[in-house]
């Protein structure tokens, strides 16, 4: 719903029947406000979050999901898989480019994100750096999953 001259606002009931909202400011913050009953302009509670803040918050929701939501696509797609590849400490590709991996040419399969910590980097650019302990979400054939384990592990 628009909010002329605040911003756009966004509500849902939870499993539990408690209303939250989320207004997106259009100063680039946000608040995240749980109302009491039916009345949309009361509210028990809210919390202001400035960009970092509600990106941190985004990333926290969003790592758990990101598994989740390509092993739903992988059930449905024949032949399609998903992995997770780990960058070790001392690794080739630690503090290089993903680019420099060149890991969809050489296997076929696509690194779809990088979670570094609680922090998910969805659909990463080849100018994204890798670093120790980061894990790279793979799409593609098993084999081609297999080749990028490989890629990672041996250069």
């Amino acid at each position: 719903m628009l909010l002329p001259g605040v911003g756009l606002r966004y509500e849902f009931v939870n499993h539990r029947g408690a209303r939250v909202g989320v207004i997106a400011l259009r100063s680039g913050g946000f608040e995240v406000s749980l109302y009491e009953g039916a009345d949309p302009d009361r509210a028990s509670s809210t919390v202001h979050l400035d960009i970092q803040e509600a990106d941190a918050l985004a990333q926290i929701l969003g790592a758990p999901r990101i598994s989740e939501r390509f092993a739903d696509l992988t059930r449905e797609i024949p032949g399609l898989s998903a992995g997770q590849v780990e960058i070790a400490v001392g690794g080739t590709f630690v503090d290089r480019r993903l680019g420099e991996t060149r890991a969809r040419t050489r296997t076929g399969a696509s690194i779809v994100a990088v979670v570094r910590g609680e922090r998910v980097i969805a659909s990463p650019g080849p100018d994204e750096v890798l670093r120790a302990g980061d894990v790279l979400v793979v799409i593609g054939t098993a084999s081609g999953l297999a080749g990028v384990a490989d890629l990672i592990a041996s250069g």
